[in-house]
């Protein structure tokens, strides 16, 4: 069978296998994703307690094996583990960078108003009806791309009419028609940031009128409610810690309840995560309408001050305002969108979350913990902070200090903060490092600790917890996004990434240890770039020298370098001198010169000859 044939197999049995799979949640009430069932099936294929060998091809019985565990694990009801694979599929699918969520806003309003943007510029209106129905249109696009009320709005439509008609007069739509589409486009788009910048200039006695309505409304909730769900994800987080931190027989459920608290564990702390990604970007997003607000109460003064007591103002002067103004409000417009897709990502994470809820309602977890002190993450950072590596006791390892490394908090730590050390140790505990006791670099990854004696015991055999940490999470694959272990398992990715003949398993990219390093002082070199070693070449310009003798090489002077410069030139001067020759003589021959005529004619005409050869006594 050849390569091509394999990878087609492959291929095959891949879409079969999550198609049959997707068929039979559904059949059986629950609806999931391809994504989810690609990660889930390579999820269940890496767990060594399974038996799968990744290695070979699987057979029937491994088919259906692995169909039966993916099918157990989806349909599992109420399981912590399943809610975080969701919660991270959900995430990856709708939570992109802030770039990408604006440019998607943009998309989204170009598409929406390509249909009307469309009949304006294509229209070829001649009569009057026609004239004023394209008016009207102009006008409802204006009004629809400036976000600043709705066509149904009486009121608004006259307003906006308004100022239309005091910057493009429905006389102009003569000369607006034969434009050519690009031309009619730019205008129109010039059109909307002068008429929205009047708008906003009439409105300029409330500050109220200048803010979105969609941001007012949910810019003050927005981060509150995100700073709200952290807290409570936070508390519960510490909760579950602590219980984990509990020996069995104090408290501690043992068991098959011991995993379900590790599941919970690992649900909140991934939520965690996500809340303070969101919590990051509406900060952010809070800091640039606040910007925007100040700026376009700064650009409102100023053109006030440009039109105030005058009759009348040059439009070259008075537009760059308005259009000014337009932009910041388009930007207010950005700033309040992405903080409504924030807060439905948010909204879409909660119903994740409510599996460990249900398992450990927060009266049986305040029961087990009885007496038991809860401790936070401040306060754990607090009493590791007086332990310190000492990287002169510890040659054999490179390790970073805060007063040592430049941008020590920006560094990129492995595992997202999380001390590998304790993961391993303590049954899948979940504690973050401390950086200031010391960061492990080894093999150009960094590495933090919960405490010294992790930190200790991990530098002792690195390689060996490594393998322990990816071993852990083949049996908890939900820490390997929460982990940021993609890298390691490059074989886990979403089913829409898997190329065309990629097998169910592909093996990671195995990496090498490489440096480069500059030298401060290189050493001068002397290049000869007239160097050639081609003899052919040489041939050649040793020829186009030969042929350079042969010419003459001119010089003149102009008005400008008259006089310049230094010109010299040498001659030599006639010698006196005298030769003697003998005497010739010569005798020249007459040309011969014969005429013919009759040539030219009839046909049949008669050819005369003539001889005008000068004698030879006449030369």
């Amino acid at each position: 069978m050849s390569a091509e044939m394999s990878r087609a197999l492959a291929e095959s049995v891949i879409k079969n296998i999550i198609r049959e799979i997707m068929q039979e949640s559904a059949a059986r009430g629950h609806v999931v994703s391809d994504t989810l069932v690609a990660f889930m099936v390579k999820a269940v294929v890496l767990d060594p307690r399974n038996g799968f060998n990744v290695d070979r091809t699987l057979t029937k019985q491994d088919v259906q094996k692995l169909e039966e565990l993916c099918l157990e694990k989806l349909t599992e009801p109420c399981s912590s583990s399943l809610d975080t694979i969701r919660m991270q599929v959900c995430f990856d699918r709708s939570y992109t960078s802030r770039r990408e969520f604006l440019d998607e806003v943009h998309r989204a309003l170009e598409s929406n108003l390509s249909a009307a943007s469309r009949e304006i510029t294509d229209s070829r209106a001649r009569t009057r009806e026609e004239l004023d129905a394209l008016y009207h249109r102009i006008i409802t696009y204006v009004l629809l791309r400036s976000g600043m009320g709705s066509p149904a709005d009486h009121d608004t439509m006259q307003e906006t009419a308004a100022a239309l008609q005091s910057v493009f007069p429905q006389t102009e739509l003569a000369s607006f028609i034969v434009l050519l589409k690009r031309d009619k486009e730019q205008q129109l788009n010039e059109l909307t940031m002068i008429v929205t910048g009047i708008r906003l200039f009439n409105r300029a006695g409330d500050l109220h009128d200048l803010t979105p309505a969609l941001l007012n409304e949910v810019l003050p909730v927005a981060v509150s409610s995100v700073e709200t769900e952290l807290s409570a994800s936070q508390t519960l987080a510490w909760k579950y810690t602590a219980l984990q931190e509990q020996q069995p027989g104090a408290g501690r459920p043992p068991g098959q309840r011991g995993a379900l608290l590790r599941s919970a564990l690992y649900n909140v702390r991934q939520h965690e995560v996500f809340l303070k990604m969101l919590l990051s970007d509406a900060r952010l997003c809070a800091e640039q309408a606040e910007t925007l607000q100040t700026e376009l109460s700064s650009q409102m003064k100023v053109l006030k001050e440009t039109v105030q007591s005058r009759m009348a103002v040059p439009t070259a002067k008075v537009f760059p305002l308005f259009k000014s103004l337009s932009r910041l409000w388009s930007g207010l417009q950005d700033e309040a969108e992405l903080l409504s897709i924030l807060g439905n990502i948010l909204r879409s994470l909660r119903p994740f979350v409510a599996s460990q809820a249900e398992l450990f309602p927060e009266a049986y977890l305040d029961g087990l913990l009885q007496e038991s002190e809860v401790t936070t993450d401040d306060q754990r950072m607090a009493a590791s902070s007086d332990e310190r590596i000492v990287p002169a006791e510890m040659q054999m390892q490179e390790w970073l200090l805060p007063e040592t490394t430049a941008g020590f908090n920006e560094l990129p730590l492995q595992y997202n903060g999380i001390c590998g050390a304790t993961l391993v140790s303590r049954d899948g505990l979940l504690l973050l490092g401390n950086p200031h006791i010391g960061v492990l670099k080894h093999k150009e990854k960094l590495y933090v600790f919960s405490s010294k004696e992790a930190a200790l015991k991990f530098a002792s055999s690195p390689d060996d917890f490594i393998a322990k940490v990816a071993e852990q999470a083949k049996r908890s694959p939900e820490l390997i996004q929460l982990l940021s272990l993609q890298q390691h398992f490059s074989c886990v990715g979403p089913y829409s990434e898997l190329h065309p003949g990629e097998s169910l398993l592909v093996k990671p990219v195995i990496r090498y240890e490489s440096g480069t390093q500059t030298d401060v002082h290189p050493l001068q070199t002397n290049v000869v770039r007239s160097y050639e070693w081609n003899e052919w070449e040489l041939r050649r310009k040793a020829l186009k020298l030969a042929d350079l003798r042969t010419k003459l090489t001119h010089s003149m002077q102009t008005d400008m370098s008259h006089m310049r410069r230094e010109n010299v030139t040498q001659i030599w001067l006639p010698k006196d001198a005298a030769c003697q020759t003998k005497r010739d003589t010569a005798s020249g021959v007459p040309k011969p010169q014969v005429y013919v005529a009759g040539l030219r004619g009839k046909r049949d005409a008669d050819v005369v000859k003539v001889n005008l050869t000068r004698p030879v006594e006449e030369k």
